[in-house]
């Protein structure tokens, strides 16, 4: 059985590296919001099913709705043809959970309960992925898939992951990035993994290869925003120099993009300083700090020394949800988006009642 994080659920990575060893499950059911793992998952399970073999007579792919479960059934225990394995893809598997048909004896069952039955008893010659955002966990087929380790979850990562996973993603194409600057294309180009894995993609084609992705490449690749501007927006903020911060703002604002890579590189900012004061705070030295931060280089963190010399206690906390504010309301308001950042500077740059 595949690799289980707890009750019976499947990580993305061990499914992966289980079809890389060409150890293939029968059945794997795969779920969850995020389709980018998704995608991932099935790209694997496929290449690791159908190695060897030609594809044309041994691939089948259905949509749950748009065919009868029965066809699916008849698919999975068809005999290979010059091969060790067939394929047989169902998507959009949510759609048959709330579905049912009925005989004349007024009887009812689902779709995927029928398919339940070959689950039961699957021919180990096919390898059948069913995969659906979400399948209602009273189900036979939920409950034996976690019973017998064949379901895997792909769910969004948590945002605190971003950043391994980022670095991560581009170790694999060859090139280091800083967890920082990791952290930075986080908060730019995130949460979606399909948007970050392109981003990458796009950096790594950007530097060349082998070269390292740093922040002057995330500026000019993706955010179109200089590091330097930031800081110095932040610097303007702190001394409360509101001409100077609308002047630094007009300077970077793209109306393109309402500003969000811009108010995205200024929270990653405030973000670094916020958790470099409260590592102080707590009695760490300068460099455990600026580690605490995400900063790794000795002179970032006397950088983030001084600089957060300049704010008051709390004053980072009560930018960061102004930031939060500003954000929703880029998102979701029908406001000019210049107008709303120019009351986020406004805001920024008054007094806070602490």
């Amino acid at each position: 059985m595949a690799e289980a994080t707890h009750a019976g659920v499947v990580t993305p990575d061990a499914a992966i590296a289980q079809a890389k060893k060409g150890e293939l499950l029968p059945v794997y059911l795969v779920t969850g919001e995020e389709q980018w793992l998704r995608d991932q998952v099935v790209a694997e399970l496929r290449a690791a099913a159908l190695g060897g073999g030609v594809a044309a007579f041994n691939e089948d792919k259905f949509t749950a709705g748009e065919t009868d479960v029965e066809k699916v059934v008849a698919a999975a225990r068809t005999v290979p043809m010059m091969a060790k394995r067939r394929f047989v893809l169902v998507r959009s598997a949510e759609r048959w959970d709330s579905a049912a048909s009925g005989d004349d004896e007024g009887k009812k069952e689902s779709p995927l309960d029928r398919l339940m039955r070959y689950v039961a008893e699957p021919v180990d010659s096919t390898c059948v992925v069913i995969v659906a955002i979400k399948v209602d966990g009273r189900r036979k087929l939920a409950t034996v898939a976690k019973k017998q380790n064949f379901v895997v979850q792909c769910e969004p990562l948590d945002s605190r992951k971003l950043a391994t996973w980022i670095v991560g993603q581009s170790k694999s194409r060859g090139h280091a990035i800083a967890h920082d600057v990791a952290e930075l294309l986080a908060e730019l180009a995130g949460p979606e993994m399909a948007y970050l894995d392109d981003a990458v993609e796009r950096l790594s084609l950007y530097v060349g290869a082998g070269a390292p992705i740093t922040e002057d490449a995330v500026a000019d690749c993706i955010a179109r925003v200089r590091g330097g501007s930031t800081w110095d927006l932040v610097g303007a903020v702190g001394a409360r120099d509101l001409a100077k911060a609308l002047t630094l703002l007009f300077d970077a604002y793209d109306a393109r993009d309402r500003g969000l890579p811009l108010l995205g590189a200024l929270a990653w900012s405030i973000r670094q300083l916020a958790k470099f004061q409260a590592a102080m705070d707590a009695g760490m030295g300068q460099d455990e700090a600026a580690k605490a931060a995400g900063v790794y280089q000795p002179f970032r963190g006397r950088e983030l020394g001084q600089k957060v010399k300049a704010f008051r206690p709390k004053e980072l906390e009560r930018w960061l949800l102004i930031l939060a504010e500003t954000d929703l309301a880029l998102k979701s308001s029908r406001r000019p988006a210049d107008s709303v950042l120019d009351d986020m500077l406004t805001r920024m740059c008054g007094r806070s009642a602490v």
